[in-house]
């Protein structure tokens, strides 16, 4: 049986990653375009060089493999490295978390 501090360890760590998502879903907003299913398509390079990006994210990786378990975007592979997969699609799928 977890204790009382497991268990608020683990919804706090929920909410930041929720949170992170939610940051990446409005970069991908601003950095991105429309494509032909009016969805918004960035490259991971454009993501992984914009300024505000870098910053923000804690690990940028861990919050785009955070965001295609939940479905909420989509790319090629299941690891995304810069320089490598820098012109590799992100595709945002959803706009709420």
């Amino acid at each position: 049986m977890k204790d009382r501090n497991t268990v608020s360890s683990e919804r706090s760590k929920k909410m930041d990653v929720n949170k992170e998502i939610g940051h990446l879903i409005d970069a991908i907003q601003r950095l991105g375009t429309e494509n032909s299913d009016k969805q918004h398509e960035v490259t991971f390079g454009v993501l992984f060089n914009d300024d505000d990006c870098a910053n923000l994210f804690e690990a940028m990786v861990g919050t785009l493999r955070a965001a295609k378990r939940k479905k909420i975007i989509t790319y090629d592979g299941e690891l995304l490295l810069q320089g490598v997969h820098d012109n590799v699609k992100i595709t945002l799928l959803k706009t709420e978390v």
